[in-house]
C-alpha cells in the first residue's frame, strides 16, 4: 500500500507539472497584458492534435517537441493581432467573448479535420517502460515529462524575472502609456508574450497527450482545471501558478486511490475551501 501511495503521490506531480506550464502561460497572459483567455485550452488541444498529425506523417515524437510549440504559438500571435488586440481598451466583458467564441470556433475545426473520435498517442520507444527505484515502478515518460516541465518552469522563472526583456514586461503592465514613452513597442512586447504563452500551452499538450489521450473537447475540460489552478495560486502570480497546479495534481492524484470519480471535483473543492481562507488565493497580487 505504501509502494502505490508513493508512485500515486509521483504521478500527481507529474499531472502537476503539466498544470503548472497551463496555468504559468495563463498567468502571464493575465498577469503582464491583464487578459482573461478563456481559448486557453483550446491551443492546449492543438499542441495534442498538430503532434498527433507530426507523428502520423514523419513518426518522430522529438520534432513535436519543437516544432508543434512554434506553430501553436504563431497561430497565437495572429490571433493577438487581429482580434485581440483590438479590445485592450474595452470592457474585461468583450474579452471573455471574444475568447469564448475562439475557443468554441476552434474546437468544432478540429472536429471538422479530426472527427469527434478521440486518438490515441503513444510515448517515443525509448520512453516506454518504467524504471524500478526502491521496488517502486515509475513510468519512463512520465520521468521525462516531469524533467522538462521543470527545466521550462524554471527558464521561464528566470526570462521574467531577471532578464531585460522580463523587466520591459513587467514595466509594460504596469503603465504601458509610459513605457511607450521612452520608446519601447508595447504592443510588439504584447504580441510576443501572448505568442509564448500560447506555445507553452501547445508544448503542455504535446506532453499530456500520451498520457491522457486526444479528444475534441479536451480544451474545454483543461480550461476549467486550468481556471482553478490559477485562483488556487492566485491571479497574477508566477510562483503560485506553480503552487496551485501542483497542489491540484497532487490532490487529484491522491483522491483517485479513494474516490475515483471525485479526481476532477476535488481540484474545485480545494479552491472553494482556500478562497474561503485567502480571497486572492495562495499568493495572488490581484482580486
Amino acid at each position: 500500500m505504501f509502494n502505490l501511495i508513493i508512485a500515486q503521490a509521483f504521478n500527481g506531480l507529474v499531472l502537476g507539472m503539466i498544470y503548472v506550464l497551463l496555468a504559468m502561460s495563463l498567468t502571464i497572459v493575465w498577469g503582464m497584458m491583464g487578459i482573461i483567455n478563456f481559448s486557453h485550452g483550446l491551443f492546449f488541444a492543438l499542441g495534442a492534435y498538430f503532434a498527433y498529425t507530426l507523428v502520423t506523417v514523419t513518426g518522430n515524437f522529438w520534432l513535436c517537441l519543437v516544432i508543434v510549440p512554434l506553430a501553436v504559438g504563431l497561430i497565437g500571435m495572429l490571433i493577438e493581432y487581429t482580434l485581440l488586440r483590438r479590445l485592450y481598451s474595452l470592457s474585461v466583458l468583450y474579452q471573455v467573448l471574444m475568447t469564448f467564441g475562439i475557443a468554441i470556433a476552434g474546437q468544432e475545426v478540429i472536429i471538422l479535420f479530426y472527427n469527434p473520435i478521440g486518438k490515441s498517442f503513444y510515448p517515443p520507444e525509448v520512453l516506454s517502460g518504467a524504471i524500478s527505484i526502491g521496488g517502486i515502478f515509475f513510468p519512463k515518460y512520465r520521468i521525462f515529462v516531469f524533467i522538462i516541465s521543470a527545466f521550462l518552469t524554471f527558464g521561464m522563472w528566470l526570462f521574467i524575472e531577471k532578464t531585460k526583456y522580463g523587466s520591459i514586461i513587467r514595466a509594460g503592465t504596469e503603465d504601458s502609456e509610459m513605457v511607450n514613452c521612452v520608446g519601447i513597442n508595447i504592443p510588439k512586447i504584447f504580441l510576443l508574450i501572448f505568442g509564448l504563452a500560447m506555445a507553452i500551452a501547445g508544448f503542455s499538450g504535446v506532453l499530456a497527450a500520451p498520457i491522457r489521450g486526444i479528444e475534441p473537447y479536451m480544451g474545454l475540460v483543461i480550461m476549467g482545471i486550468c481556471f482553478a489552478v490559477v485562483v488556487i495560486g492566485g491571479m497574477g502570480s508566477f510562483i503560485g501558478s506553480i503552487v496551485g497546479g501542483l497542489i491540484a495534481g497532487m490532490s487529484q492524484s491522491l483522491v483517485t486511490l479513494i474516490v475515483p470519480s471525485a479526481s476532477i471535483v476535488v481540484i474545485y473543492l480545494v479552491m472553494a475551501v482556500i478562497l474561503l481562507i485567502r480571497t486572492r488565493g495562495l499568493m495572488g497580487i490581484r482580486d
